[in-house]
């Protein structure tokens, strides 16, 4: 079976290489670019997001990124968001003002409600049983930085009656309970960095492949 060709959103962001590092050594054929037509053909879109909300919006606005990862979720295929490319996926942000995000879950990115903030290190999660991102590591341990993050569960604004099914949350503690991952059909998300969680972080991206 030929190897899933993945794209790194090369947008401006940092901490791309190391992404694409990690994807390489579990199995993707990987390229790095914001190339429309790489992009259309790719298998799998990843979208990293490191810095200020609303920065990471005007940086995906300008290679016209809502855009592309619309295209690619109507056809079924697979997007992968990371940390702060969680967050854009939610309708809007209170970091810095308020800022609008991509929209494709409800739901309000907030400041941590914890003592110390950034939450910055290791931290236990709590998948849902039906979960396929997290198989065989529902019990270990991912690498979070963040100060911000959503608190409220976009399941909740969806109903399995809709047309949609609801995304699957997927939870961790650090002063109060926040979203550390979703699962929606072809868009998925999580606020940590797999690509900084070693073993864990590895096979959550070949989960994800697996999915292609």
């Amino acid at each position: 079976m030929a190897a899933p060709r993945v794209v790194v959103l090369d947008y401006g962001s940092g901490n791309v290489r190391s992404a694409c590092r990690a994807l390489e050594r579990v199995g993707a054929n990987v390229e790095l670019s914001a190339d429309p037509d790489l992009v259309a053909g790719a298998d799998g879109l990843v979208v990293p997001g490191v810095g200020a909300f609303a920065a990471v919006m005007d940086q995906l606005r300008a290679v016209d990124a809502p855009r592309k990862i619309e295209r690619l979720l109507a056809g079924g295929r697979g997007v992968l968001a990371i940390c702060v490319g969680l967050q854009v996926m939610f309708e809007s942000s209170t970091e810095k003002g308020t800022h609008e995000g991509l929209g494709q879950w409800q739901g309000t990115v907030e400041r941590l409600d914890a003592p110390v903030v950034p939450h910055m290190g290791w931290s236990l999660v709590s998948p849902p049983e039906d979960t396929v991102l997290f198989r065989g590591v529902e019990d270990q341990r991912f690498y979070f930085v963040h100060s911000y993050g959503v608190l409220t569960d976009p399941a909740q604004a969806m109903t399995a009656a809709g047309p949609l099914m609801p995304p699957r949350t997927t939870w961790a503690e650090h002063g109060s309970r926040f979203v550390a991952a979703v699962e929606n059909g072809a868009l998925n998300a999580t606020q940590f960095h797999p690509e900084k969680s070693g073993d864990a972080g590895a096979q959550l991206l070949k989960n994800w492949l697996g999915t292609l």
